[in-house]
Order: C-alpha cells, then structure tokens, then sequence
C-alpha cells in the first residue's frame, strides 16, 4: 500500500534534487531522494511511495531500464523529468509505463500540477461506477457516455476508447497504447484509424471540434483527456 505524500526522486543532479525537494516538502510531501537507479529502484520497492520522480541519464543505470523494472512489480505513478525531449524518448518512456513526461528546465507549478493529477489519478477506485469531467458522464456499468445529460450514440469503438481516456484524465495515451487496447497488437501501426476516430468522437463531445477541449493531440505521441471544470 502506497504511504501517503510520499515521493521518490531518482536523479544524479544534486541541484535538481535539492530544488525539487524543497519544493514538494514546501507542499507537505515526504522526499526520499536517489542519486542511481539502482539505489531508486531499491527506494521504491522499500518505501512504497504515492509517486516516482525518474531521470532517464543515470550514472549506473538508463532510466528506461529502471522504468521497466518498476513496472514488473509496482503500479506506482511515475513522472519523467528529462532534458531529453525528441519524440521518440517521449513515446518509448510512456510506452514502457510512464504517467507523465516533463522535459528540464521546467517549472514547478506545473510540475505540481502533474504530481497531484497523477496520485488523484492512481487514487480512483478501478471499480468506479462512472466518472464527471466538465458537461461529460460516462457510466462504466451501462457503458453508456452522456453529454449535458443526453446519451450519445456511440459504436463500441467509440465507448472503447472513450473508456481509455476517462480512466486515464490528464495523461498522454499514445497511439501505440490506444489502438493496442482498442484493436489489438496487431494494429498497433496504424495511427490512421486513430485519426478517424478522434475526429468522430470530437464532433460527438466537444461543442467545438476544430478547438477540442476534452481530447487534445501531443504531437507526434499520442492524445490526452484533459480534466475540465465546466
């Protein structure tokens, strides 16, 4: 069981570490730091934290391989707080099981921002009976998504990947995610049918298709749901 306002770093920069942890414990969160993968990884498995903060340059271990070996035996939220930015790191830490991704020199209101979104996130009960985000319900048991409170028409491609974005809110779905979950592995290169589909569920959802508030594009990764308020 994850220990409450509990956050791993796992970063060789001292400088990122110590701003980092000054700014989590200034929000009441407990910081158990490492320097090495090694090290991080045997943090996790010992202090069973709410969060990990992941660095992919680490001095004895890439932090792709530290994500994968996390993910073999936690579901812990994991933020990646990189220099690194091109599409294809992005995509690879995400497809191995990333939460979030941030690129360095970042700021820390929205770094906080993640860090709450993904423990509200991990928090929601995987038996949750339905969901609210703006004007939108969706109800897991009667599979059935309501806009404004009027039931929409949706094929079951529709309520399939609506279902992946509403149990995912505020994070990067890639493309390889979405259409291995949707429509199997053996799909898994065929963005176009992504393409299709968003489109129709933007004109079915969003008041303004071609301004989309609820489903936005990451370029070049994927799609996320955002949370709305109204």
């Amino acid at each position: 069981m994850a220990i409450p306002n509990t956050v791993v770093i796992i970063d060789d920069e001292s400088q990122i570490r110590k701003i980092l942890s000054i700014t989590l414990e200034a929000e009441d969160y407990k910081v158990i730091e490492a320097s090495k993968g090694k090290d991080g990884i045997v943090a996790v498995a010992n202090n069973h934290p709410q969060l990990v903060i992941l660095d992919l340059g680490l001095p004895d271990k890439d932090g792709f391989s530290v994500l994968s070996e996390i993910r073999t035996w936690s579901s812990v939220p994991v933020i990646i707080l990189s220099v690194r930015n091109s599409e294809e790191d992005i995509v690879k830490a995400l497809d191995l099981g990333a939460d979030d991704y941030i690129t360095k020199p970042f700021n820390t209101s929205e770094l906080l921002a993640r860090i709450r979104a993904n423990i509200r996130r991990n928090q929601q009960s995987d038996n949750e009976g339905s969901v609210i985000n703006g004007n939108l319900k969706i109800d897991f048991v009667k599979r059935i998504v309501y806009k404004k409170n009027k039931e929409l028409k949706l094929t079951n491609t529709e309520y399939l990947l609506l279902f992946m974005f509403f149990k995912n809110i505020d994070r990067v779905l890639t493309h390889n995610f979405l259409l291995k979950e949707v429509w199997g592995p053996t799909h898994a290169e065929d963005s176009q049918y992504l393409r299709v589909f968003i489109g129709q569920i933007r004109k079915k959802i969003e008041d303004d298709p071609s301004h989309p508030k609820y489903i936005v594009t990451d370029s070049g990764v994927g799609y996320r749901m955002l949370a709305v308020t109204s």
